[in-house]
């Protein structure tokens, strides 16, 4: 992501200075600092019964991919709530969260991915706008990915902790 040349606040031309050990964008006039974090995204392998809920995505990241349903977390929710209300937009199911199962973080990407697991409890599978399938699955017979994918960074990773997800610690345990 490209850094802005201008300061939000102030609107002078950004700068550079040094900020906890790092070079960082900085407005040399009112001092505001650009730190670059990555967004949080929550995640959710849900089950119902011994099946994976997952979605075929119809947007960027891994569009056509599946995967299991996940979005950014608002600043007005808790990652908690962002996973269970992603589950219900993208596939219209309601779930009930039963732990964490892992946080994945990768440097330069941008995004911080939040994976819980959890079970459905409720709801219709209807897949939205962001949905271009919803389905549950065993373990054992997951659908088949698309043959590849040479996308951006954040596209080929996103698809190593589905990967992961799917081929052990969640799907099949």
């Amino acid at each position: 992501m490209a850094e802005a040349p201008f300061c939000p606040y102030c609107r002078s031309a950004m700068g550079r200075r040094l900020d906890g050990g790092r070079e960082r964008s900085a407005c040399p006039a009112c001092g505001y600092v650009a730190y670059r974090n990555p967004v949080p995204v929550a995640m959710v392998l849900a089950r119902r019964g011994q099946e994976v809920l997952l979605t075929r995505r119809a947007n960027e990241p891994l569009r056509g991919f599946w995967a299991p349903p996940a979005g950014y977390v608002e600043l007005d929710e808790t990652v908690e709530q962002a996973a269970v209300r992603e589950v219900q937009e993208e596939t219209g199911l309601e779930v009930a969260l039963d732990g964490l199962l892992g946080v994945y973080s990768r440097a330069g990407v941008g995004v911080l991915f939040v994976v819980f697991g959890g079970r459905v409890t409720g709801g219709s599978p209807s897949p939205s706008e962001e949905a271009l399938e919803v389905g549950f699955f065993p373990p054992a017979a997951l659908p088949p990915q698309p043959p590849s994918h040479a996308g951006t960074q954040l596209d080929r990773w996103f698809l190593e902790v589905v990967e992961e997800l799917l081929r052990g610690r969640g799907a099949g345990a």
